[in-house]
């Protein structure tokens, strides 16, 4: 009889993380399914569902999202294309100034944003004070449909700018010549040549900033006034004082799902029709531009990245105004910093800094592990792991929470209230984001060297975190530097799964705001940007190509 040979230590680590993908994401899925087909009687039914397809009010807030999305995702590769594309072929001064910017724009919390903008232009706002009694004009209401989209696309139009700054790169400077050779002026070079080359990574990013914006809550509840999202009906539904139904916010985040799923399919779909590969032998070429050009140029990229800083400026500048009852007084005063050094030294600020990196460094030592087994050993085990690990990619922050409070909230595994779920939580989100960065620096690294040093006496586990993952150091960097941002300024799950013990910054900041706390509010939000300012700051001093790779 043929002895079945042991499993290797690579064999159970697939099995161990595909174990803990079970429990902790398809165990809650199911719970959460479950639930949605309970009834008010306990039994089988699918009233939630009939409830919802059947009020206008509760499907008009998935069309809202929808609009939201897509006005966003319109806004975005508008302004984000052209941002790309004005930095990559001119020269321009401040280029090192306008990326580092256009990161920061992109990684400040949205609901930072949103606060900061009913500060500037709401109904009682600085700005429209200000030019109503000086000059007479009225803006606008920024409150609703377009707050929400100018708020969420001044965070996401950098996310399409890095995107198409990577795919202009690989783009031959050759096929640019060959156009303009034909007598193809810059404009029409534009729309025949750059955008059809572009137009995977276009999708990849048109998909990014339409799920981004639809799972966005904070910026719909903070500045929605009215405007109903669909995220936050699910909030609303699951922790709402007077319409509270745990039930049937299992049924929306049920559709969420589907609806979120549909639209990656249709994603994946549309990026095979214009897939194709593409190697730049001579990179894109910088020219300088005629005067009035450049001068257009310039305004054009330095007013859409200021305009997307400007809350953050703002919020900077509140944060050193007097401040009594959540109302600002003539003066500059450090009397917020007081206050907010006193609430949060002794919990938010811990707690963020504690569950942030005890989620940073298990979702480096999955990613690792995990690129790994997706590029060196791919089998039918470690690309269902792989598949899982992007399930979370596509679900919204709230739907995670309320699937981990669903699950553990009694019976043998009680984790609800405790930093375990929400780092549980975080590790789950965030993990995408490393693992793509890291297959990606991997696939680049020949196995050759790897067996080398295996004939030479290593282990393969040995060989792999001596050799192979210090070769990798750029790539995990970069996708976390993302996650640790994106984890400290998580919101929409954290405010399902926090308790008092386990408030983060983020949630110290929303609390305050919600409270009235203004001044404490700013102040918070300016240690937490200086914090996300500080982190990608190391990171460039530190990385190799200095720039985060999508």
């Amino acid at each position: 009889m043929k002895q079945k040979r042991p499993m290797d230590v690579w064999q159970i680590i697939s099995f161990v993380i595909l174990g803990l993908y079970a429990l902790f994401l398809i165990l809650p899925m199911f719970q959460l399914l479950r639930n949605s087909v309970v009834g008010a009687d306990g039994q089988f039914s699918l009233e939630y569902f009939k409830e919802f397809f059947t009020k206008e009010y509760y499907y008009g807030t998935l069309f809202n999202s929808f609009k939201v999305s897509v006005a966003v995702t319109a806004a975005s590769l508008v302004l984000g294309i052209l941002f790309a594309y004005f930095y990559n072929l001119f020269e321009m001064k401040g280029k090192a100034l306008l990326h580092t910017l256009a990161i920061l724009c992109s990684m400040s919390p949205p609901f930072i944003g949103a606060y900061s903008w009913i500060q500037m232009f709401g109904r009682g706002g600085m700005f429209t004070k200000f030019f109503s009694s000086m000059f007479g004009i009225k803006f606008p209401d920024i409150y609703g449909f377009t707050g929400i989209v100018i708020v969420i696309t001044c965070q996401l139009f950098p996310l399409v700018f890095l995107y198409i700054t990577g795919a202009l790169r690989n783009i031959d400077n050759s096929l640019i010549e060959a156009a303009s050779g034909l007598g193809c002026s810059s404009f029409k070079r534009f729309f025949v040549v750059i955008l059809p080359l572009c137009m995977p990574t276009i999708l990849a990013a048109a998909l990014l900033v339409f799920m981004r914006a639809f799972a966005d809550f904070a910026t719909p509840l903070l500045i929605g006034k009215g405007f109903q999202t669909f995220p936050v009906l699910i909030y609303n539904r699951y922790v709402g004082e007077t319409s509270m139904n745990h039930n049937f916010a299992a049924a929306l985040s049920v559709i969420g799902i589907v609806v979120t799923a549909a639209i990656f399919l249709v994603q994946k779909f549309a990026t095979t029709r214009f897939s194709f590969t593409m190697n730049a032998l001579h990179s894109i070429e910088t020219h300088k531009p005629r005067r009035l050009t450049s001068i257009l140029i310039h305004f054009y990229c330095y007013a859409v990245v200021g305009i997307a800083m400007l809350p953050q400026v703002f919020v900077a500048w509140q944060s050193f105004r007097k401040c009594r009852g959540g109302v600002f007084q003539p003066g500059y005063s450090l009397d917020s910093y007081r206050e907010a050094f006193g609430k949060i030294m002794k919990r938010s600020l811990p707690n963020t800094f504690t569950i942030g990196l005890a989620s940073l460094a298990l979702v480096v030592l999955l990613a690792i592990l995990i690129a790994y087994l997706v590029v060196r050993r791919s089998n039918a085990v470690n690309n269902v792991i792989d598949t899982l690990s992007m399930v979370p990619y596509i679900i919204p922050g709230a739907v995670v929470g309320i699937a981990l409070v669903i699950t553990f909230n009694d019976g043998p595994m009680v984790l609800t209230g405790t930093a375990a779920i929400m780092v549980i939580a975080l590790i789950i989100r965030r993990l995408p984001y490393t693992i793509r960065s890291s297959v990606a620096i991997l696939q680049q690294i020949p196995l050759s060297i790897e067996e080398a040093a295996i004939s030479l006496g290593c282990s393969k586990l040995k060989a792999f975190f001596t050799v192979t993952v210090p070769m990798m150091t750029n790539g995990i960097m970069s996708g976390a530097v993302i996650s640790w941002i994106t984890i400290i300024t998580e919101l929409s799950t954290a405010i399902i799964l926090y308790s008092v013990r386990t408030e983060t910054l983020t949630l110290a900041i929303y609390t305050n705001v919600v409270q009235g706390n203004d001044g404490v509010a700013s102040a918070i939000a300016t240690i937490l940007l200086a914090v996300t300012t500080a982190s990608l700051l190391l990171f460039m001093k530190f990385s190799k190509n200095k720039e985060i790779a999508f």
